[in-house]
């Protein structure tokens, strides 16, 4: 090869190699698992973790505080509507209708409106989902909350028209619900029995959880992330505790160092023993020697990263599931639940809204018109003007709550916010509160 030859001719470069490595084999990759399409991993593992996950929430406490204070977030004493009518004589109208409703909705009557959500919601977090039935009777609608697990989680077929059933959820070919085959349920029966499933309506089903991938159908546990972790905590707490309660005991061993004998230190007593304060001589050739078990080191750190760590998966500050505040000032409590309070808020809007209650409201006033109990002589006009309304959850409890008031007041000052936001934000009805203020401030006529 001349030289002209090997000054253009370059030397062939090895191709460049683009990848994540979190897409990389290897011997790190070679335990990492992997995760498939939503609906069919959560039809395989749905059953497993909703079982394990109320064995965790009835037995291990920790969990059993994060259940309930993720419930208590949630829905607190109740989240509550009032309409959205033009008009406030009829918004006062709508929302008495539903509140007396509410008092009368559960159609077991061992609950309310209030209590159903509170239901759904402890249910959404153990198990996943919240089910329950809008039951049509003669006084009217009413809610009957089921377990998720009636939801035939074994039907699942292809229907003509790109319809389908998955884990007893029909959908029609844009995914939307069409019926939900729901297994009836023997509350008396204490013995497994099989009955088919029953097609029921989607309008009269609410099926409420929190999806983590679009498409899907199902929901999963809230506490799928931390089944094992707190498997394993508990395992960890009880032989912590084994192994203190054998510290405790007062353990010897008397070893006779003769090969022929000698006499005996405790005259012959089968299981000899020592009391508080005792000297006992020990015979030429005997020896005592006593247990001393080792207790693990720097335990108490390491248990609180274990609870942190559930805490975290569970997505709850670490107080509210541990409620160990040592250490806590306003500032840090505050810090911790900022990021608490917008992610209820994003369920509660998104999810414990569209899911449950908008269709709640939507049936009662629409039964309420067309049963003449509701007056409203423009419903086929102006539709929405009835079925919509603002829900307002309880608000939060402030860790001081003259400060809230305060920065409330300088937003409303400084034209930041409306007033009657600010009633709403704190979960009461503006009307109603106005009305209230408005009579305290009235004097009687006694007093005139």
């Amino acid at each position: 090869m001349g030289l002209l030859s090997r000054l253009f001719t370059r030397k062939a470069e090895p191709p460049a190699i683009r990848r994540f490595d979190g897409a990389a084999g290897g011997r790190r990759a070679s335990g990492m698992g992997s995760f498939g399409k939503i609906n069919p991993e959560v039809a395989a593992a749905g059953a497993s973790l909703r079982s394990r996950a109320a064995y965790l929430a009835n037995n291990n406490p920790w969990l059993s505080q994060g259940v309930a204070n993720w419930t208590g977030a949630l829905v607190g004493a109740g989240i509550q509507p009032t309409s959205r009518h033009p008009d406030k004589a009829t918004r006062r109208a709508l929302n008495a209708y539903f509140e007396a409703w509410a008092t009368e909705a559960d159609a077991e009557g061992r609950a309310d409106f209030w209590g159903i959500q509170a239901q759904i919601a402890q249910s959404m977090v153990t198990a996943g989902e919240g089910l329950a039935l809008l039951i049509d009777t003669d006084e009217g609608p009413r809610l009957r909350a089921l377990p998720p697990e009636l939801l035939d989680e074994s039907r699942t077929a292809e229907l003509p028209e790109g319809r389908a059933i998955f884990a007893g959820v029909e959908v029609d070919a844009n995914g939307r619900r069409d019926a939900f085959w729901i297994i009836p349920e023997r509350p008396a029966s204490v013995f497994a029995n099989y009955a088919p499933a029953q097609r029921i309506d989607a309008a009269n089903v609410l099926h409420v959880f929190r999806p983590i991938a679009p498409g899907q159908l199902r929901g999963v546990s809230w506490l799928a992330p931390v089944v094992l972790p707190a498997s394993d905590f508990d395992q960890l707490c009880d032989a912590l505790l084994v192994g203190a309660k054998t510290a405790a005991m007062f353990c010897a061993f008397v070893t006779n160092q003769n090969a022929v004998g000698g006499e005996d230190p405790f005259e012959g007593e089968d299981v000899p023993s020592l009391e508080p304060g005792t000297l006992q001589r020990l015979g030429g050739g005997w020896d005592i020697k006593f247990a001393s078990p080792q207790q693990a080191q720097q335990i108490d750190s390491f248990l609180k990263l274990n609870l942190r760590q559930l805490a975290a998966g569970l997505g709850l500050p670490d107080h509210l599931l541990s409620g160990d505040l040592t250490g806590a000032n306003y500032s840090s409590l505050r810090a911790g639940l900022l990021p608490f309070r917008q992610r209820v808020e994003q369920i509660q809007y998104q999810i414990l809204v569209p899911q449950l209650l908008a269709p709640t409201w939507r049936a009662v006033i629409r039964h309420g018109i067309l049963t003449d109990q509701i007056d409203a002589p423009d419903f086929e006009q102006n539709p929405g003007h009835y079925l919509r309304a603002d829900w307002l959850p309880p608000k939060p409890l402030q860790v001081d709550p003259l400060k809230d008031i305060n920065a409330t007041v300088a937003e409303i000052e400084a034209g930041l916010t409306s007033r009657r936001k600010a009633i709403a934000e704190r979960g009461w009805v503006p009307d109603d509160l106005e009305d209230e203020i408005a009579a305290e401030r009235t004097p009687n006529a006694s007093e005139d």
